[in-house]
């Protein structure tokens, strides 16, 4: 079934064309439980703690209790940690009928403790959105450039036209691979009779898919 959106900037599908039970939907945007809320940031949140809050279950979406809103001026800047390496494959902004909702997305990847001032630089995707009450429009990104993130930045740069943005949810869909630590013995080859081994840490990668 099309539905007719125009989205610049960036690829889009819609759950209705994407034909998947919810019950999977749910599943594919667990990446959520990969983040690493603690130390997550939104910049210009009106209310301290409040963007940690849209990063929740896709069942959850539609919690309208649950939201963050920029305070001095249109712009949102979310620090997004992840506890591993992520594939970033597709991304759901939702917000509200109104100007408020945003109208720009832009994304960087593995730039820790990012900064308005970061933000001139150039992103590594950017895309236009079109308005999404239900957490129902994906924006395909481009995995050649999000396969191995370890912190992702959203930048909110616009909205249809509002003093202030305001986002209800945010759904990431990938793969996580996961940092296990392992002890490696490594032989110490030395003309004393010395046979004193040395224990080094290896990092060794086991990918959990999570579409």
């Amino acid at each position: 079934m099309s539905h007719g959106h125009s989205h610049g900037g960036g690829g889009c599908s819609c759950a209705a064309e994407r034909e998947e039970p919810p019950e999977q939907r749910g599943l594919a945007y667990g990446l959520y439980l990969r983040i690493d809320l603690e130390r997550l940031q939104c910049l210009n949140e009106s209310r301290e703690g409040s963007g940690r809050g849209v990063f929740k279950p896709w069942e959850e979406r539609t919690d309208r209790s649950k939201f963050v809103e920029s305070d001095a001026d249109e712009e949102l800047l979310f620090n997004i940690p992840f506890t591993g390496n992520v594939k970033l494959k597709g991304i759901i902004i939702m917000g509200e009928d109104d100007d408020s909702h945003p109208s720009e997305m832009r994304l960087y990847k593995n730039i820790p403790q990012m900064s308005f001032d970061d933000t001139d630089r150039e992103p590594d995707q950017t895309f236009s959105l079109n308005r999404d009450l239900t957490g129902e429009l994906e924006y395909a990104t481009k995995i050649s450039r999000f396969s191995n993130v370890y912190h992702l930045s959203i930048h909110i740069s616009k909205n249809f036209g509002a003093d202030t943005t305001k986002v209800f949810y945010i759904g990431l869909r990938g793969e996580w691979t996961e940092l296990r630590r392992h002890e490696v013995t490594i032989c110490n080859y030395e003309a004393s009779a010395n046979p004193a081994d040395h224990r080094v840490h290896q990092v060794t990668p086991q990918t959990h898919f999570i579409s």
